[in-house]
């Protein structure tokens, strides 16, 4: 896009350069071209005693072959030399003159604007495609990751039960072990009371007789 403005920048200067040019050739050259207001008079003679003998188009481009007081003696298109105010000259050429090269370079440049635009609205369209599939892509791995959260919870949860229910049998064969040997150890207890009250049996005796 900045290699587009830069594009148009140029193009824009070289119509501003174009102008000028015609501008300074017109002065090199002493070209004049009548004023764009209304067709003007001119006269016989460089005063207004002289009697008027036609008129200058507006816009016309004229050749300024002298100067006197406020008039200016010219060459029309026509080849013809007459006087004219000087005031009613001017140095730049006509609006009418310039109208047919200027709508060229508007119309150049409304050509080089709509490839512009053209080029700017399908980047901006790829740019939006690439950043829509960028977004789904982002949502799709959003989710993905919910999923993932969902599950190692899950899995987290079933982790707890079973070692929940680790520690009950742990707690449970503990118990077991303790009942069995104080199950034991209170045989032992009552078999060591009870052994020495029962009746021992008298060893008999051998007669020789």
């Amino acid at each position: 896009m900045q290699a587009d403005k830069f594009r148009f920048s140029n193009i824009a200067a070289s119509v501003l350069l174009s102008v000028v040019s015609v501008q300074a050739t017109a002065q090199t050259d002493s070209q004049a071209w009548v004023s764009d207001e209304l067709s003007t008079y001119v006269r016989s003679g460089p005063t207004d005693g002289y009697r008027i003998i036609g008129t200058l188009n507006a816009g016309e481009q004229v050749e300024v072959l002298e100067e006197s007081g406020d008039y200016s003696r010219v060459r029309g298109q026509s080849g013809d030399t007459v006087w004219v105010l000087s005031r009613e000259l001017q140095e730049t050429p006509s609006a009418r003159q310039q109208l047919p090269e200027l709508q060229a370079q508007v119309d150049e440049l409304t050509a080089e604007l709509d490839g512009i635009n053209d080029t700017w609205e399908q980047r901006t369209s790829s740019m939006t495609e690439t950043l829509e599939l960028r977004e789904q892509r982002i949502a799709d791995l959003e989710a993905r990751n919910n999923e993932l959260d969902n599950e190692a919870e899950q899995s987290r949860q079933q982790v707890r039960a079973l070692q929940a229910r680790l520690d009950t049998q742990e707690e449970d064969l503990l118990m077991r072990y303790f009942m069995y040997g104080g199950g034991v150890a209170g045989a032992g207890l009552l078999v060591g009371l009870i052994v020495p009250h029962l009746p021992r049996r008298r060893k008999k005796r051998d007669r020789w007789f």
